[in-house]
Parts: structure tokens; C-alpha cells; sequence
């Protein structure tokens, strides 16, 4: 008896529910800044007490800025730390700086070492041990035309314009820039960067980093993309921030405006995991989009941290929540001091495996490798073209299945 289309409807939802379920399985062992709301909350008083501040304190981002976590007897009073921790603690800070915005801190899981936030903030003796690696593996000290200046590809270039930043990540690609002191690039090394965008007419596309570009003050800032705004030739202007994660206490309404005063503008930050995705992640989100902001996120994958197909699903779904497009998986750089969070090729893969058709394709960025000595971003992909001739393309869908599309019909060249 011939099965009807709705039975044949019923018995696809039922196959389709089926494929989702190890991941609704596991969804709910996976913490989320909204499932440990009321711990942050409860870490964030513990600080405000350690530290003598009040609420009016917190909401400040220059407050966040002036009382980051430097000292490891510090950072022992808010989080749980053993002898030995707090002796690699001293021994990796000696050679890498560190140092922990209250905010980012208060997202710290107090007994669990192996928490993603405390992994991303907290200095490690395997940094030290790391025999592997560069300090610069991109290569950017060859691809400087300009003092402060990265140029990569054709049409684009970056501008670093301080080392700054709220909190200094343990996978960091430019920790060689940090050095000890804060400091912004001097105002006469950014207009060598803009006398050469002016005399590069092919440049049309200015990303600003660093260090944090939200680190700017908001003076500095509003200069420096009023002079973009004044090149005939520069068309967008992107700036590079993580304080939506680790200290959203920056994006003011004071900054915001300044950022609607010179559209085109577009943010991409870095959230790594789930748990970065706080109310106050949220607002500070919102408040970028409804100054017309458009937010990208340029994850790392990063080992023991979101190396899980699972857990970048769910970090990828809690971003569309606030706003943020997923835009890159970066393969994490063979930077010195980092090869504990290296994963393999194929980890990355089996992430975009398990994204493709089991989620939006809005949460589905791409994953990146970039090419040593500054060769660009790479594309990797799954495969799914298997052959291509010049009748018909041999395809596999996301869930392994084979089939044949014609390459070229009639009367079409």
C-alpha cells in the first residue's frame, strides 16, 4: 500500500529528530552565561567586595580597565587556586604577560580548572613549556609597508592602533606586541598609516586592531574615523574588538553614537564559548545593532575549550540570539606559548560537518586556516563536490547521501 505524503512528511520529521538528538543530549551539560547567571552573579559581588567597588563602579569601563586582575594572590581571592597553580601562575607571568578584566573574571567557574573562561585568562606553565611555534607565525613584520600597518591582500589593510586590551587571552596571535606598559600608537604613526591609504587608492576596506581597538578612547576613535571618512577611496571601515566578551562595559551609548556618526562601520568581535554569552554580552550587542552596527564573530578553535561540535553549535546559536553573525572558525596560529590548545585539521572538520544542515545557515561560518608567513586566509571545507565533469557534478548532501546534477543544459554554454 502506497505510503501518503503526509506519512512520508511524519516519517522524515521522525528520521530528522533522530539525527538531532545526541545534540539535544548534550546541550544541556553545556553552560551558558544564561544557565550560570546566578553564579556570575555571586562572583561579581565576591570582586565588587575584594576590590571595594560599588555597582556604579562595574558599569564603568575605565574602572574595568584600572582594576584588571594582575596579581595571582588577587586572582586567588576570586577564584580557587592550588599552590601549584599559583606558582605557575608566577612563573608563566614572567615571560607572558597577563592580566584579567573583573568583569571577564566573574564568568570564571571558582572550583573548576578546567573552566572555558579561566582557560582563555588564566596563564599556564605549558605556555612556557612550548618548544613549538613563532612569536610572529603570520609573518606581519614582513607585510608592514608602514610602521603600525598589515597588508595582506590587494583592496584592504590593517591598522594596529594600541597594544591595549581588557583582558590578554592565553591563545593570543600578538602577545609579542603586548610587552609590559600600555600604549596607544602615537597619533603621528597613525598619519603615516592614513598617508598611506591616501597614496593606495586601491585600498577601500581599513580594519582597526590591535591590542583592542574599543580600547581607543572615544576622542582618539572619532578622529581617526573621521579621517577615514575623508579618504574618497576607503568605502568600510572594520574595527576588531573582544570587549562584548570581556568587558562589555565599553560599548557605551557615548560610543555607539560616535560609530553611527561614520557608517559604513561593521564589529567583529571573538566569543569562544558559550559561557561568554551574558546578559551583559547581550546588551552591549544590542546597543552596537541599534546604532546600525553589523557584529560578526571570529571564534578560535581552541582544545579542551570548543574543539566540540556540540559546543560550537550551541555558541553559534547563542550568538544569533544577540545579534552576532558567525563569521570565522579560525584554526588556531602556531603561535609560541600556545600549542596546548592546538587541535588537528580533522576537528575542525568534523565541526563543519556537524554544522552543515544540522543548524541555520546563518550559524555556520567558515572555517579558516591561515597560510604561514602571511600567505592569507584559507577556506577548508568538507567535500562535498566528489566529481565534476563537463556533463553533470557527483554531489553528497549534509547527511551522506549521493546525487547527480547536470552540469550543463541544453542551449546554455
Amino acid at each position: 500500500m502506497a505510503v501518503s505524503k503526509r506519512g512520508q512528511a511524519l516519517d522524515r520529521a521522525r528520521e530528522l529528530k533522530e539525527r538531532i538528538g545526541d545534540y539535544l543530549e548534550a546541550c544541556v551539560r553545556i553552560p551558558t552565561g544564561e544557565i550560570c547567571r546566578e553564579r556570575i552573579q555571586a562572583q561579581k559581588e565576591r570582586i565588587l567586595g575584594f576590590l571595594g567597588g560599588r555597582e556604579e563602579d562595574w558599569q564603568s569601563w575605565q574602572w574595568q580597565v584600572a582594576n584588571r586582575i594582575t596579581d595571582p594572590l588577587a586572582l586567588k581571592e576570586i577564584i580557587n587556586l592550588s599552590p601549584q597553580e599559583l606558582e605557575e601562575i608566577r612563573t608563566t607571568g614572567a615571560q607572558f604577560r597577563w592580566a584579567i578584566s573583573p568583569y571577564y573574571a566573574s564568568l570564571m567557574d571558582p572550583d573548576d580548572p578546567d573552566c572555558p573562561v579561566r582557560r582563555q585568562g588564566v596563564p599556564q606553565l605549558a605556555e612556557v613549556m612550548d618548544g613549538k611555534g613563532t612569536m610572529d607565525p603570520m609573518a606581519e613584520a614582513f607585510t608592514s609597508p608602514e610602521v603600525g600597518i598589515t597588508r595582506r591582500y590587494p583592496d584592504r589593510l590593517i591598522i594596529y592602533v594600541t597594544n591595549q586590551c581588557a583582558m590578554y587571552c592565553r591563545h593570543c596571535q600578538r602577545r609579542r606586541n603586548i610587552g609590559e606598559v600600555d600604549h596607544h600608537t602615537t597619533k603621528g604613526h597613525l598619519l603615516k598609516s592614513l598617508a598611506y591609504i591616501r597614496e593606495n587608492p586601491e585600498i577601500r576596506d581599513v580594519l582597526l586592531t590591535g591590542g583592542d581597538a574599543f580600547l581607543l578612547p572615544d576622542k582618539t576613535l572619532d578622529w581617526l574615523l573621521t579621517e577615514l571618512d575623508a579618504i574618497p577611496t576607503v568605502e568600510i571601515k572594520r574595527l576588531g574588538t573582544r570587549t562584548p566578551v570581556t568587558m562589555p562595559q565599553r560599548v557605551t551609548p557615548e560610543l555607539c553614537e560616535i560609530l553611527k556618526r561614520h557608517h559604513p562601520v561593521y564589529v567583529n568581535t571573538q566569543f569562544n564559548h558559550p559561557l561568554e554569552v551574558t546578559a551583559d554580552a547581550k546588551e552591549a550587542c544590542a546597543r552596537l545593532a541599534q546604532a546600525g552596527v553589523p557584529l560578526g564573530n571570529q571564534a578560535v578553535l581552541l582544545k579542551g575549550i570548543n574543539d566540540d561540535p556540540h559546543t560550537m553549535k550551541k555558541l553559534n546559536q547563542e550568538l544569533l540570539k544577540i545579534l552576532v553573525r558567525p563569521y570565522y572558525i579560525f584554526h588556531a596560529k602556531e603561535v609560541k606559548g600556545t600549542a596546548h590548545f592546538a587541535t588537528s585539521v580533522e576537528a575542525g572538520l568534523e565541526i563543519m560537518e556537524k554544522l552543515r544542515g544540522y543548524t541555520s545557515g546563518l550559524a555556520v561560518p567558515s572555517y579558516i586556516i591561515n597560510a604561514p608567513l602571511g600567505g592569507g586566509k584559507t577556506p577548508v571545507l568538507p567535500d562535498y563536490l566528489l566529481r565534476l565533469t563537463p556533463e553533470q557534478a557527483v554531489l553528497r548532501t549534509w547527511e551522506n547521501r549521493v546525487f547527480f546534477y547536470p552540469n550543463k543544459r541544453e542551449g546554455r554554454k
